[in-house]
């Protein structure tokens, strides 16, 4: 497991539905594609009412779309992104 995805806790911060567009492009500055299967692994670990409400036990497929940052994960289901703060 590479380095960026080692982390002592997550914390979910934004959706795409709650922020401006403004904010969107902020966020998004830098992304690069991610591992959605390990970030659905941190979700399940340290945020697992999200882990329960997402059902992400099935299968995801925007998960292929998770990107992420130096600041946070973006986790994709149904076409919303997910801003999780990595700590």
């Amino acid at each position: 497991m590479s380095r960026i995805y080692k982390t002592n806790n997550i914390e979910l911060k934004y959706t795409c539905v709650d922020i401006s567009l403004r904010k969107w492009e902020e966020l998004m500055k830098g992304a690069v594609k991610a591992n959605g299967s390990k970030i659905r692994a941190l979700i399940k670990k340290y945020l697992p009412e999200l882990y329960e409400s997402l059902a992400l036990n099935f299968y995801n497929p925007y998960e292929a779309q998770s990107k992420r940052t130096k600041e946070y994960f973006i986790y994709v289901h149904s076409g919303i992104e997910y801003f999780i703060k990595i700590n």
